[in-house]
Formats: C-alpha cells, sequence, structure tokens
C-alpha cells in the first residue's frame, strides 16, 4: 500500500505552476479554486470517486468548446449544478 501524502497549499502551487510551465499555459487557464470546489461538490453530492472524473469531464467538455477559461467556467457550473441536484 502507497503512503497517503496531505498536500500543503504551497505545494499545490508549485504543482500547478509546474504545469503551467510543461504545457505553455496562463494562470486564468488553471482555475485551482474552481477545480477543487468542483471536486469538493461532486464528493459531497455524489460520491468520492465521482470527483476525479467530473473534472476531467469538465476539462474535455470545456476544450471541446474552445478551451477558454469562460467554456471551463460553464462546464464547472453545469456540473456542480448537477451534483448538487443528484438523487442516486
Amino acid at each position: 500500500m502507497t503512503e497517503s501524502r496531505t498536500l500543503p497549499p504551497e505545494a499545490l502551487d508549485a504543482w500547478a505552476a509546474a504545469l503551467r510551465i510543461r504545457f505553455d499555459l496562463a494562470p486564468e487557464d488553471l482555475p485551482v479554486a474552481l477545480i477543487l470546489d468542483l471536486a469538493r461538490d461532486v464528493a459531497v453530492g455524489v460520491a468520492r470517486p465521482a470527483a476525479p472524473f467530473s473534472a476531467f469531464v469538465a476539462g474535455l467538455v470545456a476544450g471541446r468548446g474552445g478551451g477558454t477559461p469562460d467554456e471551463v467556467r460553464e462546464a464547472v457550473a453545469t456540473i456542480t449544478a448537477m451534483a448538487k441536484e443528484w438523487e442516486a
């Protein structure tokens, strides 16, 4: 079994910066707080395993829609609304 790690905020900032550099992204291309809020809302409203999957779907949908920060926010808003209304 692998050791569980808690990620301090500065480590997340460093990881986001490394991803921006590697993939030539602007800060607005990686809305960390928005994605973390999405993961929280889906984990609470649907199920924990649905959180990373939903974040992936939000990125996929936004990318297919043009990939702008507005597209990301729209996809996240839609998924968040679905999670808040979810009934299994």
